[in-house]
């Protein structure tokens, strides 16, 4: 056992991971990820441009962990506790610039909708990102988790870069979802 948690930590380093984390997120944790996130750049990364790229990157990521983790369900279809809503982050670092991986689980029934917001968002040039944010700033209009819709179009407008996703299917109702973004230097 203690030979893997080397192997662990040697896998870790030859990634370049900066931060990794699996659990469950509250508005204090995702406080203290900011917090440690906003120190290792301030410490490792020369360009303030940069640092508040991937530091907005991250935040938003991390908000979309905490508010699209909530309708999630057992195969029966029963809510998931909220102790259970776990999501993983992880940011690495390499000549090239940083990557902003996330996973959480989403109802399935969810997935061709996010999947064409998402093809939308890659479907864009950075002009037509801006005037996608500013439509959807100026029309009023909610999300179920009480957003405008402006989280994804916002990391892709800030990261300058197609985000990469997945989804893997889990059961009838669930699915996990992969986001990749990534922030050249």
């Amino acid at each position: 056992m203690v030979n893997r948690i080397y192997d662990l930590y040697d896998d870790l380093e030859k990634h370049r991971i900066m931060l990794s984390f699996k659990g469950v997120l509250s508005p204090e944790l995702i406080g203290a990820i900011l917090n440690l996130v906003e120190h290792r750049m301030n410490a490792s990364e020369p360009d303030h441009r940069v640092r508040k790229r991937v530091f907005n990157v991250v935040m938003e990521c991390l908000q979309n962990l905490y508010h699209h983790n909530n309708r999630i369900s057992d195969p029966n279809g029963a809510p998931l506790p909220p102790d259970e809503r776990q999501g993983v982050v992880m940011i690495a670092h390499d000549v090239s610039g940083y990557s902003v991986l996330t996973g959480n689980f989403m109802a399935q029934s969810e997935v061709e909708e996010l999947k064409a917001r998402l093809d939308q968002v890659n479907g864009c040039k950075p002009e037509q990102l801006r005037e996608l944010y500013q439509s959807r700033l100026s029309d009023g209009k909610f999300t179920r988790t009480g957003g405008g819709g402006l989280g994804l179009i916002d990391i892709a407008r800030r990261s300058g870069q197609k985000l990469e996703y997945g989804f893997v299917p889990l059961d009838n109702n669930n699915a996990f979802f992969s986001l990749n973004v990534n922030v050249t230097t």
